[in-house]
Parts: structure tokens; C-alpha cells; sequence
């Protein structure tokens, strides 16, 4: 009788599963860290923007406050976003008093994060039209528009 070294097809596979295991586990902690990171550096601009219009336009009213505005004075670099797509805004009241951050295109769970998040910039928020601070207005589908009103 014959002895055979080496290892059968049932270990290789086991060995091949655990490794998918540690593939698919260690990819799903960084998509979760990258979003987390995304979200923090969406958070940090907007707090740097307000902050700007702010420092550039508060005892001037914020009359036709926008995105061109802002970069012709030097007070942004570019146009993009922050989060969601690229047609964002900022917009000021028609009296003048406060402007707003407008961003589209935002994921179910961008608007949720930011729904419930508390700015110390922003004086309220609302979300897809409603005034709101928790998530019951976010669609699941996406395609979320969020404004982040200053004054």
C-alpha cells in the first residue's frame, strides 16, 4: 500500500473559504471606514464654507450669495460638491439674512447621517422639502436633496 502526502480537495477548499472570509470581511470594514472618512470631509467643508460666506458676506447681507460667487472671491477653490452630486447650491434668503447649502443627489444613508448629525453652523435643516432633524423624510432610493441653512 501506497502512502500519499499532501493535502485532499476538502482541506484546499476549507483553506480557499476562510481565506474568501477574510477577503470579504476586511473589504467590507474598509468600505465602512471610507464612507465614514467621506462623510467627516463632507461635514468639514460645509463647516468651512459656512464659515467663509460668513467671514465674507455678514455685514453685507448674503444677497446673491452662490457657488461662482464665492470662488471669484477667492473664498473657494472649485465647484465640487461636498457630498452627492454635482449640482449643489448655495443660496441666500430673499431677505438677506441666511444662506443655505444645498446638496442633491445624496444616498439614503448620506441623508440619514446627515439629518441627524448636529452642526454648530447650521441653524436648521431640511430634507427633501420638510424641515427635519431624523431621517423619516430620506427616500431609500436615494436621490436625496438636503439644505443646511446659516444665518
Amino acid at each position: 500500500m501506497r502512502e500519499e502526502s499532501g493535502r485532499s480537495l476538502i482541506e484546499i477548499i476549507g483553506v480557499l473559504a476562510i481565506g474568501a472570509i477574510m477577503v470579504a470581511g476586511t473589504y467590507a470594514i474598509y468600505n465602512s471606514t471610507n464612507q465614514k472618512q467621506k462623510r467627516l470631509i463632507a461635514s468639514e467643508t460645509m463647516k468651512d464654507i459656512a464659515i467663509k460666506t460668513k467671514t465674507l458676506l455678514e455685514y453685507s447681507g448674503y444677497q446673491n450669495v452662490s457657488v461662482d460667487f464665492l470662488i471669484e472671491a477667492g473664498a473657494l477653490n472649485n465647484d465640487k460638491a461636498p457630498a452627492g452630486d454635482k449640482n449643489w447650491s448655495i443660496t441666500s434668503s430673499i431677505d438677506g439674512t441666511e444662506f443655505s447649502i444645498n446638496l442633491t443627489g445624496l444616498t439614503f444613508d448620506e441623508c440619514a447621517y446627515f439629518s441627524t448629525k448636529k452642526f454648530d453652523w447650521a441653524t436648521h435643516i431640511s430634507v427633501n422639502g420638510f424641515s427635519s432633524g431624523d431621517t423619516s423624510y430620506c427616500l431609500k432610493g436615494g436621490d436625496n436633496t438636503m439644505s443646511f441653512f446659516a444665518q
